[in-house]
């Protein structure tokens, strides 16, 4: 095995031929990310916007001499990493490292062949033609794209595919209940997902996301190949992503269809033909339980629902035994079916269980979609330690990883316990069973407390039920007024964010003020940067995703801190838990819960070093309670006022230049 090249060296170089300067917090971080692959530990690395943390793990990632895989919350980072950060650092250093690397995303994100060339089945399992009008042309659009792609041996990614709906993206691809498998199809050897699969097996660095990572560490499907070392990015983002990753839902829907879809691949031999009508009936008794159930927890489903589970579970075991054993010829339609029937049996059987691990409850019909169970797990962080923690090396690295000033809110629902860690002089890690685990913040090259400053809007009235009132809309009119447009406004509700928009609409004429909805999100952004007068209003998907740097952005606006609803089915249960646990379920979740949120928010302001402006929360709480220490604790130490004639003065300086 040849000796490793130091780290510093090598991310010095990659730095230099990428036009870049040394920066100490970067450099700082990649030591340490390379310390923790060499010695087998766990690292927090809490590393501020601008510290270049990509080029941090990514140098030592390739230095090390056996596999890594790094998962990203988003499809926005893959993509940049793929496209642009590690072809970049590959060409730079790329002849003194094994610089082989590959993607890896879900089925459903590659086209599939035998869908295409084979066709698609309805819900009774016939193929159907393609549809006409725009739908029909960016389905055909799509199929001459994949087959362009198979011929070229090019990836069948979505990503690389021309525009298109997600309706029509359905149209050529499958989930992997519905994939056949590459023994059984005839398209096997140019299946874009099992080639993808082979170029991970020959890689140095693999590269995928949160939800593929928990399927493979924690739910224990074999989804990527063996690897030595994990480095998690967008780290905040993880519990909710493996949450996500491991909740079930149903509709009647759902059980209706399984059952068509099974219809013609049952037969009459000993009465099975009767077990997809079976599951049809026992559909119209979900529909019955469901309508007498109130939307929201379900602590002790009722006799009804329990009743109706049970029957659908039962249904769809005996619709699963009387599809047989599978056929050699491979058959789409009846390898899809016989999935859509046993994921019904899993998920009731699940549902019916009625474990004090899971959280089941119902979301109530709006807007054409359907009434719809959903359970998930109460908790992650013991199945995170158990599958992903105990024998390999995980580097968890985000702009917020510290709350309330440390790292072990994030550490423990990671499923790291404060007395593993090593860098704080802990009891015997060895006995506690576990891998230890260090944590380090290396700062960011901004200097908040000259380019920010956090305006909290004390003398307003605390944020009601019924979203903004006049008192709050006077207050961003005004702000908006000062900064000259420049605005980005982050709103817990729909609601609020258009009421906003409205109103400066209405009262500042003279400025374009764009709401979310108006248009796709790109677009808006692009909006947004292009014109500096122009304000954008939104609400989750803004809090996180949007990097805009420049005087494009000058005042971000906060009309209240983002605790979670109250009838919020998993955070409710989640927060009753860790009371029951002689904790506080407030603090450990719903404050936890609007501390990131808060944190991601703030940092939309701040993007580059030259960058100046204002954070403006309109909920005077975040200055009178006793939780608003813990919340501005986790957030960038920006100047902080209450005084709104200064803010005002400040926001003309700024526009102003």
């Amino acid at each position: 095995m040849p000796p490793k090249l130091p780290v510093r060296d090598v991310l010095a170089a990659a730095v230099e031929a990428l036009g870049g300067s040394e920066r100490s917090g970067q450099v700082e971080m990649a030591e340490a990310v390379a310390g923790a692959m060499e010695s087998g530990e766990h690292l927090l690395v809490q590393a501020g916007t601008g510290t270049g943390k990509s080029l941090g793990y990514l140098v030592p990632s390739l230095l090390n001499h056996d596999r890594v895989v790094v998962a990203t919350a988003t499809l926005a980072l893959q993509h940049q990493l793929v496209e642009r950060d590690i072809p970049r650092l590959v060409k730079a250093v790329g002849d003194q490292l094994d610089t082989s690397y590959a993607v890896l995303k879900g089925r459903s994100n590659y086209a599939c062949l035998h869908r295409i060339r084979e066709g698609v089945p309805n819900d009774q399992g016939v193929l159907v033609d393609i549809p006409e009008g725009s739908t029909g042309a960016e389905v055909l659009a799509l199929r001459a794209w994949a087959e362009k792609e198979a011929e070229s041996q090019g990836s069948g990614e979505r990503d690389h595919a021309p525009r298109h709906t997600e309706r029509v993206w359905r149209q050529v691809s499958v989930n992997h209940r519905e994939c056949l498998g590459a023994a059984k199809c005839a398209f096997g050897a140019e299946c874009f997902a099992e080639r993808a699969k082979e170029k991970a097996a020959q890689s140095h660095l693999i590269v995928t996301n949160h939800s593929l990572l928990a399927i493979d560490a924690i739910e224990g499907v074999p989804m990527i190949p063996d690897y030595d070392v994990v480095v998690i990015d967008e780290a905040h983002e993880l519990t909710a992503r493996v949450t996500q990753a491991a909740t079930d839902e149903l509709s009647v829907g759902d059980v209706e269809r399984a059952a068509r879809r099974a219809q013609k691949h049952v037969t009459d031999k000993g009465g099975a033909g009767t077990a997809a009508d079976d599951l049809s009936d026992a559909a119209d008794a979900l529909a019955d339980a469901l309508a007498a159930t109130s939307p929201g927890r379900i602590e002790q489903p009722g006799e009804q629902l329990s009743d109706a589970l049970t029957l659908v579970r039962d249904a769809a075991r005996s619709l699963v035994s009387a599809f047989g054993k599978d056929e050699k010829d491979a058959d789409a339609g009846r390898t899809q079916a016989k999935g859509m029937v046993q994921e019904v049996f899993a998920t009731t059987e699940r549902m019916a269980a009625g474990k004090v691990s899971d959280v089941l409850w119902l979301n109530e019909a709006r807007d054409r979609i359907p009434a719809r169970l959903a359970i998930a797990p109460l908790q992650v962080w013991a199945q995170m330690r158990e599958g992903l923690l105990s024998d390999k090396a995980v580097i968890f690295t985000s702009a917020t990883l510290m709350l309330g000033g440390d790292f072990n809110t994030v550490a423990g629902s990671l499923g790291l316990k404060p007395s593993e860690r090593a860098d704080t002089g802990a009891p015997d890690v060895a006995a506690e069973g576990a891998l230890p685990w260090r944590a380090l913040d290396v700062g960011s090259p901004f200097d908040y407390g000259r380019q920010g400053i956090i305006y909290i809007a004390r003398h307003l009235p605390p944020p009601g039920r019924d979203g903004l009132g006049s008192a709050q809309i006077d207050e961003i009119v005004d702000l908006v007024d000062a900064a000259d447009g420049r605005t980005l406004g982050l709103f817990s509700s729909r609601r609020a964010a258009e009421t906003a928009a409205e109103a400066v609409r209405e009262r500042l004429p003279h400025l374009t003020t764009l709401a979310q909805g108006d248009a796709q999100l790109p677009e808006l952004s692009k909006q947004f940067v292009e014109d500096p007068h122009t304000n954008l209003f939104g609400t989750l998907s803004l809090w996180q995703g949007l990097d805009v740097p420049g005087d494009t952005c000058q005042l971000v606006i906060i009309d209240r801190i983002p605790f979670p609803r109250p009838d919020d089915p998993l955070m409710s249960a989640r927060q009753k838990a860790a009371d029951r646990a002689g904790g506080n379920g407030f603090m450990q979740v719903a404050a936890t819960h609007a501390a990131l949120l808060m944190a991601q928010g703030v940092g939309r302001l701040i993007r580059t070093t030259e960058d100046k402006g204002v954070v403006a929360v309109l909920d005077p709480r975040l200055a009178t309670a006793r939780y608003g220490g813990f919340l501005k604790a986790s957030l960038p130490p920006m100047w902080s006022t209450t005084d709104p004639k200064v803010v005002r003065q400040a926001l003309t300086r700024v526009a102003q230049g």
